[in-house]
């Protein structure tokens, strides 16, 4: 089968893996690549299976050269046939992650890895395959255990302990950032978030890597805890590693759930973002407009707790703005919003519209 996506065009068989529902992903990648000025630039695809990603980065960005690796042979021969079929300069090899890095001494500009399930294992290894500057680019589809479905397993893989609540969707993008910055900082390196999306059944980060001991420190101080108030949806991050944090909530004085250790910085740049096309991608346009601050309300959680009617989340937001406050809508909830509005001032807008 012929698979058309982009300016690919690709041969699709031999049940090497490829997801149409990823296609928008993909081209999310290939816009940040764009708004980045890739052209050029030396490009690792981690995991490429058909070679789709590839592909799109070198006719559309401009990237290379490329090497791309796959440790499944039928993976590699169709990778291989794909990026010939549509005139792409790339090696391709027939090898897993763990072996490449650790008999290349390559460097890369941009790092692509896509694994199936969690890439914890993998984040070692890029950071011998990366230098001061490299984006890496890295997809979880193990959001089952960074939302805290399965507990045991995010503290196994991330030494974080997840939320399994309304926030665990940016919580677990916090705490996948939280743990590529503490292995970075392994090898004296800082990250700085570009973008970070949750959508369907993964996340995905975009990141660039900075060099030097004073960068993996900064890095590593961002990451702290952080709890959550069931009865009256408070929550808080403190930031910094060794930090004591209040277990009681500042408003309702109930004892809070911890979760974390995690990111608690900024997740987009917003002069990346400026640039990037958003046509294409309706999760990237509610990402243009949302506040960049650490957590979020959701709406419905919200009115179920302090037992009244339902409230629009548009006008939820519209009514905070009103009252003095920054609101906006959010990616990781299609009902809730982000405020800088402290849970009381939140409450007593939604008691507000109720009675409107």
């Amino acid at each position: 089968m012929i698979v058309s996506e982009g300016r690919a065009s690709i041969r699709v068989d031999g049940g090497v893996f490829y997801n149409p529902k990823m296609e928008g992903l993909r081209t999310l990648s290939v816009s940040l690549l764009s708004a980045m000025g890739s052209e050029g630039k030396s490009l690792l695809d981690a995991t490429c299976a058909t070679g789709i990603r590839a592909v799109r980065y070198s006719k559309e960005c401009g990237t290379g050269p490329i090497t791309a690796l796959d440790i499944n042979r039928s993976a590699y021969l169709l990778c291989r046939k794909n990026v010939s079929a549509n005139h792409v300069k790339a090696s391709v090899l027939n090898m897993g992650i763990r072996q490449f890095s650790a008999q290349s001494k390559d460097r890369f500009d941009i790092i692509d890895l896509d694994p199936f399930g969690t890439p914890a294992p993998y984040i070692h290894d890029l950071m011998r395959l990366s230098h001061d500057g490299t984006v890496l680019m890295v997809t979880a589809t193990d959001t089952a255990v960074l939302c805290g479905a399965h507990a045991n397993a995010c503290i196994k893989q991330y030494g974080s302990r997840p939320l399994h609540n309304e926030l665990c969707k940016e919580a677990g993008i916090r705490i996948l950032c939280g743990y590529v910055a503490r292995v970075a900082a392994e090898s004296d390196m800082g990250i700085t978030p570009l973008l970070c999306v949750s959508d369907m059944h993964y996340m995905r980060v975009f990141l660039r890597l900075s060099q030097g001991a004073a960068k993996a420190v900064e890095s590593v101080r961002q990451n702290g805890i952080g709890g959550f108030c069931a009865r009256c949806a408070n929550s808080r991050l403190w930031e910094g590693i060794g930090r004591l944090a209040d277990p009681r909530c500042a408003y309702c004085g109930s004892v809070m759930e911890g979760f974390g250790p995690l990111w608690t910085g900024k997740l987009y740049n917003s002069g990346i973002l400026r640039r990037m096309r958003t046509d294409k991608s309706a999760v990237l346009g509610i990402i243009k407009k949302e506040l960049d601050v650490p957590m979020f309300y959701s709406v419905p959680a919200m009115t179920r707790r302090l037992r009244v009617g339902s409230v629009s989340h548009y006008r939820l937001a519209e009514k905070l703005c009103e009252m003095g406050f920054r609101a906006s809508l959010t990616q990781f909830d299609s009902d809730g919003i982000k405020t800088d509005a402290p849970a009381p001032q939140v409450a007593e807008a939604v008691r507000a519209l109720v009675k409107a």
